[in-house]
């Protein structure tokens, strides 16, 4: 066969094709339409199937959003959502952190569960504690930067600078800095301790509480002091509970130049016995101590368990032996003069009586 005798053949079969008349309304040739209708098919696809519902209309707002404000919307709100989320974590942590470093850890034998007494493991969890949450917000506020281009750019400039930008924040900051540095060392070489005893300018205060700042220090009248922590560095504080909590106390007591001294000591000495605080197991001594003015000055002294009670037990000792001293006739005097005239005479006849020989009141002139 030729070659275009083969393509006229094909050619007739390709126009055999005829386009049938008998459409519908939408173009669709009534037969087929009968037969897919007889057969159950649907003319229609839902438009749950074809896209063309709620969801589509929500990309198209997102998209009109996005030429009208010149952003990219679902890109700001997946910054917004692990902005979000950085957030609610970093707080998440802090507050791990602090309940972690809050909680009591369980002792053996008065020690903790590293071998350090209470106090000093309370100082160091206290201090760790507020340095792990400063560092945990620390971090979190630099991942919530380098989400936002804006900021993180702004960032890195700053960090190209930091060389100047930190020596003019040292300057600006040292007293801060300094006062995180020296809360840092009370910390690690613990001079005192949250809840030690100690004497501060002439108080007599225990230390409340440590942070990174400053120290709270609570005087003996429920006052409460906030020392900065270069100054509670620098000063010397007097520590009645660190190494050995037991104090030597004394107080003083003053009689006659006429009483007994022997009998005066015993009943002090009595009186500190019966004290329950007093420390039976170590020496209580009264000494002369001064020959007073007007009296004889006698102190006692004996050891008590810790600093905090020895005033009231000071007290509750003095009213004690006063009492014994008034049971025995034992003089407790107070300040008096002895006048010593050294022409008694003169005195006999009246206090407005002139000296012999000078002139009378009338005759004055």
């Amino acid at each position: 066969m030729d070659e275009d005798e083969t393509t006229s053949a094909e050619e007739g079969i390709f126009y055999d094709y005829t386009i049938p008349t008998d459409l519908g309304p939408d173009e669709v040739d009534s037969a087929l339409s009968g037969a897919n209708g007889s057969d159950g098919i649907p003319s229609e696809i839902p438009v749950q199937l074809t896209g063309d519902g709620a969801p589509s209309a929500v990309f198209s707002v997102v998209d009109h959003l996005s030429s009208s404000l010149g952003i990219d919307v679902l890109s700001l709100l997946g910054t917004l959502l692990t902005i979000l989320a950085i957030l609610v974590l970093t707080w998440l942590a802090a507050r791990v952190v602090d309940r972690a470093l809050t909680a009591p850890i369980p002792k053996v034998g008065g020690k903790a569960k590293g071998g350090m007494d209470m106090e000093t493991e309370m100082t160091f969890r206290t201090i760790t504690r507020r340095l792990l949450v400063a560092a945990i917000y620390i971090v979190g506020s630099i991942l919530v930067i380098y989400q936002i281009p804006v900021l993180s750019r702004v960032a890195v400039t700053l960090l190209a600078g930091a060389g100047v930008a930190g020596l003019a924040i040292g300057f600006a900051a040292k007293d801060s800095l300094s006062n995180i540095i020296s809360g840092i060392f009370l910390a690690v070489f613990h001079p005192f301790r949250v809840g030690d005893y100690v004497d501060f300018e002439g108080e007599y205060c225990q230390v409340e509480d440590l942070t990174l700042r400053h120290t709270t220090i609570k005087t003996w009248d429920g006052r409460r002091i906030f020392v900065p922590n270069s100054i509670m560095g620098n000063m010397p504080i007097v520590n009645w509970s660190i190494v050995d909590p037991i104090i030597s106390w004394r107080v003083d007591f003053g009689i006659g130049y006429t009483a007994d001294i022997d009998r005066a000591r015993e009943i002090i000495i009595d009186a500190a016995k019966r004290h329950p605080l007093v420390l039976k197991d170590r020496d209580i001594t009264v000494m002369v101590t001064d020959l007073g003015d007007f009296a004889v000055n006698l102190r006692l002294s004996m050891e008590l368990p810790k600093r905090d009670v020895a005033f009231t037990t000071g007290c509750e000792i003095r009213e004690a032996v006063k009492r014994r001293f008034d049971a025995e006739g034992i003089e407790i005097p107070y300040p008096y003069r002895n006048l010593v005239l050294s022409n008694p005479e003169a005195l006999q006849g009246g206090w407005g009586a002139p000296p012999e020989g000078g002139p009378r009141g009338d005759q004055a002139s």
